[in-house]
């Protein structure tokens, strides 16, 4: 299939997009923050300005915009979920990657079914409902029905106490009709990150293996699109080359699909390179992004692209995570593990893929959240009712979703709270959902004190 992928990323434009946004006004950096709160996105001149920006004053108007615009869409809600690693194989040899297949250092394994089962049963008595199910370019015997088996085992295991709702995925880009198999297996988001969209510097960073191809990663998307999955995230490894650029390149990328397909990313990721075993650049980035400048990075992608969620994984610390909440991230990963077997098993020796900031259990970071005023939601509603694709975009893009966010996140909030929540976890959430019902409007506080009365009554996974 031809995709056309040299004309997604035009470098040079990029380049020209960032000399002419060095040279914005104040005055006209202002203006480009007001047409942003208009939540109809931004071009990409207009992109580069805020990239620039460095007044202190312009700083904090970036910031509170990007938080409004947040709010106005999402409201104040942190979608919760967790990696589950299935297998380190890897055919790939990416510098930055412990997994990388010349790091002869550590322990290869692809779990088994029991395996996994054992996995997940932990990972939903912690009060898990939704997990992003991870396996390098390599599989055991069984080739890609590998990946699919996974899934279908994750999905079977039911415990007194719940279950995992939603499976989203990240593997290696597939074949057409990989993709179609893929989304059988009623998935809900597939994930992949491009590490970086500079050419160059890709080739420089993946050295062997079928991640070789800048341009095979970069098609995926078409061909997820193509086979029907109409859930897609994307994301940058932040660290490997100039921050800005790779923004913009993220906005071509944005503006390809949407031109084709009529829908972007659902959700954009946003890590930086962390230490890795047996992975030095990781240690040592060859664009090391400054905390400030991480913080921009998520404000802008907010306001560039205000109807995606933005996810912001453990790779970061708890207290730039805290940061990062205002300026427009939606989704979290928490009490997160990177090797496979690392829920379940007392000794955990597999090599992790990377090193973790925050490594505090889900509990203490659901406390955190809602102690800051934030509403952990355990929600999956929109991939069960269909709201997804250009249904999910059509509610996104001018704010309507908060009206099914706000009741959800507080339904699945009580539910984790009343199932999982420690004494002092449940004393700070019920203080927050108190209190996000009288910031609420009329109508979607009415239904979700409906909503919460049926949890208190027994109920169980209500959403609307």
């Amino acid at each position: 299939m031809k995709t056309g992928t040299s004309l997604i990323i035009d470098q040079q434009a990029i380049s020209n997009s960032l000399n002419r946004g060095s040279q914005y006004s104040e005055v006209e950096i202002l203006e480009i923050l007001q047409r942003a709160r208009q939540l109809k996105g931004l071009e990409m001149d207009d992109v580069a300005a805020l990239c620039s920006i460095s007044n202190p004053d312009l700083l904090s108007e970036l910031f509170k915009t990007a938080k409004d615009v947040k709010e106005k869409i999402y409201g104040r809600r942190l979608v919760m979920f967790t990696p589950l690693y299935v297998s380190n194989l890897c055919g790939n040899d990416c510098a930055y990657c412990a997994f990388r297949s010349s790091n002869r250092g550590i322990v290869r394994r692809a779990l088994k079914t029991e395996e996994i089962a054992s996995e997940t049963a932990s990972l939903i008595n912690e009060g898990h409902k939704r997990v992003l199910l991870v396996a390098g370019e390599a599989y055991p015997k069984e080739g890609f029905d590998y990946v699919l088996k996974a899934i279908d085992t994750v999905y079977s295991v039911k415990q007194d106490n719940g279950e995992i709702r939603r499976v989203n995925v990240n593997v290696a880009p597939l074949e057409l009709e990989e993709f179609k198999r893929l989304k059988e297996h009623n998935i809900g988001t597939y994930q992949i990150f491009q590490e970086t969209y500079d050419r160059q510097v890709y080739s420089q960073v993946h050295l062997r293996g079928p991640k070789a191809n800048f341009d095979w990663r970069l098609s995926a998307m078409d061909r997820a699109f193509e086979a029907g999955i109409d859930d897609v995230g994307i994301g940058v490894l932040f660290g490997l080359a100039d921050w800005k650029y790779e923004v913009l390149a993220m906005y071509q990328h944005i503006n390809h699909l949407e031109n084709r397909y009529g829908i972007g990313p659902h959700t954009i990721s946003v890590p930086r390179l962390e230490p890795a075993t047996g992975a030095d650049i990781a240690s040592n980035p060859p664009h090391p992004v400054s905390d400030l400048s991480f913080q921009k990075i998520v404000a802008v992608l907010r306001l560039m692209v205000p109807y995606t969620g933005i996810i912001m994984s453990t790779r970061e610390t708890a207290e730039i995570r805290r940061e990062t909440f205002a300026l427009g991230v939606s989704q979290i990963s928490a009490g997160s593990k990177t090797n496979p077997g690392g829920y379940s098993e007392a000794n955990k020796n597999t090599a992790a893929q990377f090193s973790l900031g925050d490594v505090r259990s889900l509990d203490e970071v659901v406390a955190d959240v809602a102690r800051l005023g934030y509403t952990p939601s355990f929600c999956t509603g929109c991939y069960r009712l269909g709201r997804t694709g250009s249904d999910f975009m059509d509610l996104a893009r001018p704010g309507e979703i908060k009206k099914h966010c706000d009741p959800n996140g507080l339904s699945s909030f009580l539910e984790y709270l009343t199932d999982y929540g420690q004494p002092e976890t449940q004393k700070i959430g019920m203080k927050q959902i108190s209190n996000s019902l009288e910031e609420m409007d009329e109508v979607p506080r009415r239904r979700a004190v409906a909503m919460l009365d049926k949890i208190r009554n027994g109920r169980r996974d209500i959403f609307c």
